[in-house]
C-alpha cells in the first residue's frame, strides 16, 4: 500500500513540475532552469537531512547508488527541458513517463520479479511512444513541425533512459541511506556540475518571471522524490511505474494551460502509454 500511495503522490508532484519547468525553460533555457531548481532543492533538502540524520553511513554501495541517482536525474532534466523548448509538453512528458517502465526492467535485470505478461505490456508502451512522437501537433495556435516533434521526441527518449537510471539509483540509495539523504544526490550534482559552472562563465540566466517557476520546480521535485523514496522501499518496480502516471495529468493540464492540440495518432499513442503504464502497475501490485 505504501508503494501505491507514494507512487501516486509522486506522480502528482511531478505533474506540477512538468508544467512549471516547461514554462521556465522557455524563458531562461534548460541549463539555467536545472541549475536554479537544483540549488533551491539543495537549500531545502540539506538542512532537513542534517536535522533528521546528522551522521549518515556512506559506506558500502551507497556512493554508487548516489552517483547513479544524481547524474541520471540531472542528465534527464537537461534533456527534458531542452525538449520542452521545441516540442509539445504533453508528448515530451508522455515519453518521459516511460522512465518507470525502463526502471522496472532495470530492477528485473537486477533480480526483482515481474509477473508474467509484463513483456507484452512493455511492448504496448513502446508502440505508444512511437505513435505519440510521429506527428507535430500545435501549441498556442502555432503548428509544431514534424521535424521539431521528432527532435523533441528523441531528446525525451534519451531523457527517459537517464531518468530510469536515476530512479533506480534513488530507490537503491533509499534502502541503504535515510530518505532525507537519498534524495539529495541530484541536487548536489545539479549545483556542482551545472549551477556553479554556469555562474563561473557568466551564463546563468534568471528573470523575474522565471524565478517563481524555478522555485516551484525545485520544491515539487524534492517533494516528489521524498514520496518516491518511501514508496520504493516497498517495491522499486511498482513505485517507478505508478510515479510515471504524471504524464496523463501533465498532458491534460498542458491542453488547458498551453492550448496544445494533438493529432488523433498522438492521442492514441498517449492512451497506449497511459494504459500500458497503468496495466504494468496493476500486474505488479
Amino acid at each position: 500500500m505504501i508503494a501505491i500511495i507514494g507512487g501516486l503522490a509522486t506522480a502528482g508532484f511531478w505533474a506540477v513540475s512538468v508544467l512549471v519547468s516547461a514554462r521556465a525553460s522557455r524563458l531562461i533555457g534548460a541549463s539555467s532552469t536545472v541549475a536554479g531548481a537544483m540549488a533551491i532543492g539543495l537549500a531545502i533538502g540539506l538542512p532537513v537531512a542534517l536535522a533528521l540524520a546528522p551522521e549518515p553511513d556512506f559506506g558500502g554501495a551507497a556512493p554508487v547508488w548516489m552517483a547513479m541517482s544524481g547524474f541520471g536525474n540531472v542528465a534527464g532534466l537537461l534533456l527534458t527541458y531542452a525538449a520542452y523548448r521545441i516540442g509539445a509538453v504533453g508528448i515530451v512528458s508522455t515519453i518521459d513517463s516511460t522512465e518507470g517502465a525502463v526502471a522496472a526492467v532495470i530492477s528485473v535485470l537486477a533480480g526483482e520479479v515481474l509477473v508474467p505478461g509484463s513483456g507484452v505490456v512493455l511492448a504496448v508502451i513502446a508502440v505508444g511512444v512511437v505513435l505519440a512522437a510521429s506527428a507535430g501537433g500545435s501549441e498556442d495556435g502555432v503548428a509544431i513541425s514534424r521535424e521539431r516533434a521528432t527532435r523533441a521526441a528523441t531528446l525525451a527518449v534519451l531523457a527517459a533512459v537517464c531518468f530510469a537510471l536515476g530512479l533506480y539509483g534513488s530507490a537503491r540509495a533509499a534502502t541503504v541511506l535515510p530518505v532525507a539523504w537519498a534524495i539529495l544526490p541530484p541536487r548536489f550534482v545539479g549545483v556542482v556540475f551545472v549551477a556553479i559552472p554556469l555562474l563561473v562563465v557568466g551564463r546563468f540566466r534568471m528573470t523575474r518571471a522565471a524565478l517563481p517557476l524555478v522555485a516551484a520546480t525545485g520544491i515539487v521535485e524534492v517533494l516528489g522524490y521524498w514520496c518516491f523514496a518511501f514508496a520504493a522501499r516497498e517495491s522499486i518496480a511498482l513505485a517507478s511505474v505508478l510515479s510515471s502516471m504524471f504524464a496523463p495529468i501533465a498532458a491534460i493540464a498542458a491542453y488547458v494551460v498551453f492550448r496544445e492540440r494533438l493529432s488523433p495518432r498522438q492521442i492514441v499513442g498517449i492512451a497506449l502509454v497511459v494504459c500500458g503504464v497503468a496495466a504494468l502497475g496493476i500486474l505488479q501490485a
